[in-house]
């Protein structure tokens, strides 16, 4: 029987296809909900407390659901699975993993303690955390190598994608400092403190490796194509991470070394976090441009808009952080203006993504993108 399709329409997937495409990006989900309510607890005013233990129940729901269905894919659907690893563009996503599972630790042990216990969700953050930066090294080390030996990377197709698996370690270092005080007294928090001070060092120097790559691909080549531009938002993420890092680092710095260090760590939160954070709003209103002009051009709704999420929210806890350590005012407004548009970009990806997933247009496969001839000439809009 034949299967007649509306024009325009996107046709539902068969039964046994639903979770053919359901890729690895789908954990950006559970992170851009995660962080609504660990930015949220990270607020000098902190938002209802009903509020964000609802969103931190919800992206633990979440996160449950994703690694069913992606467990559900690789079953069903190998071959699909070992395709995306095989491409560049995809690839990448692998990183989210790690992050989401990251995200739901953190907001475990700032949210949901007064849920669980402090004990329960110490233990649950705890494993979480360990179990996230595991894959995070792994996905930091194992897909660029991928993009080097097996990926065939075109000249000039740098995307901001690339950043997700290097930027995961970042996440450990920002996250883990909240775990510190709750190892013995010694050697161990020392350890945990130096060991997120290296998750930062690496990602930190991995992304200045691959952030002028994507800068250069922007001015030499143009614009990213509509439904990519939101993928600029991923910029946000290691500097917003990084300046939460340093400042949670310095936050556990107490109980893990002598005064001399903690006094030299909490400058350093300082004279790294400002700097960063002013190049974080300088290319938030670079994307944000971008994003206007794709919208005016047509833009419309994909999984690319929850990059409007997770970055966003780390600038939320990387302001909060310099709120906490200079006492300056503005730190803190930033980090609420912040927070009000992260809720709002969070409240829209995801009644547009609920919207897709009903019509089942999230779930089709993706159609083939077309192919746009370079220009000849010097770009005039």
């Amino acid at each position: 029987m034949t299967t007649l399709v509306q024009p325009g329409t996107t046709p539902l997937p068969r039964a046994g296809e639903t979770l053919r495409h359901f890729g690895p990006n789908w954990y950006a989900t559970v992170m851009g909900t995660a962080i609504v309510a660990a930015a949220g607890a990270a607020l000098p005013t902190r938002p209802p407390e009903s509020f964000l233990r609802v969103v931190w129940a919800l992206s633990a729901l979440l996160l449950l659901g994703v690694l069913v269905a992606r467990a559900g894919h690789w079953a069903r659907h190998r071959d699909q699975g070992v395709r995306h690893l095989a491409d560049p563009a995809v690839a990448p996503f692998y990183g989210c993993l790690a992050m989401a599972l990251l995200a739901v630790g953190g907001a475990t042990l700032s949210v949901g303690s007064a849920v669980l216990g402090r004990r329960t969700a110490v233990a649950a953050d705890g494993a979480l955390w360990l179990t996230g930066t595991v894959l995070g090294l792994a996905a930091a080390a194992g897909i660029p190598y991928l993009m080097v030996t097996r990926h065939r990377v075109e000249p000039g197709s740098a995307s901001p994608v690339w950043l997700l698996p290097v930027v995961a370690p970042m996440v450990s270092a920002a996250l883990g400092p909240a775990l510190v005080e709750h190892l013995p007294a010694g050697q161990w928090r020392e350890a945990l403190l130096l060991g997120c001070y290296a998750l930062f060092g690496l990602s930190l120097l991995m992304t200045l490796l691959l952030l002028p790559l994507v800068f250069s691909r922007l001015i030499h080549h143009g614009p990213l194509p509509a439904a990519l531009t939101p993928a600029l938002f991923l910029v946000l993420g290691p500097l917003g991470q990084s300046t939460t890092a340093v400042n949670n680092l310095a936050d556990a710095a107490r109980y893990a070394v002598g005064a001399p260090l903690v006094r030299a760590m909490g400058a350093f939160a300082v004279l790294y976090g400002v700097p960063v954070t002013g190049f974080a709003l300088l290319w938030l209103a670079f994307a944000t441009a971008m994003v206007v002009r794709a919208a005016r051009r047509g833009m419309s709704f994909s999984m690319t808009w929850w990059a409007f999420t997770f970055p966003l929210g780390t600038c939320v806890t990387g302001a909060a952080g310099l709120s906490r350590h200079t006492g300056l005012h503005a730190f803190g407004w930033l980090a609420l203006g912040l927070y009000a548009l992260l809720v709002a970009a969070w409240a829209t990806a995801s009644a547009r993504t609920l919207s897709g997933l009903f019509s089942g247009r999230l779930l089709a496969a993706p159609r083939p993108a077309p192919v746009v001839p370079a220009p000849t000439t010097a770009r005039t809009r």
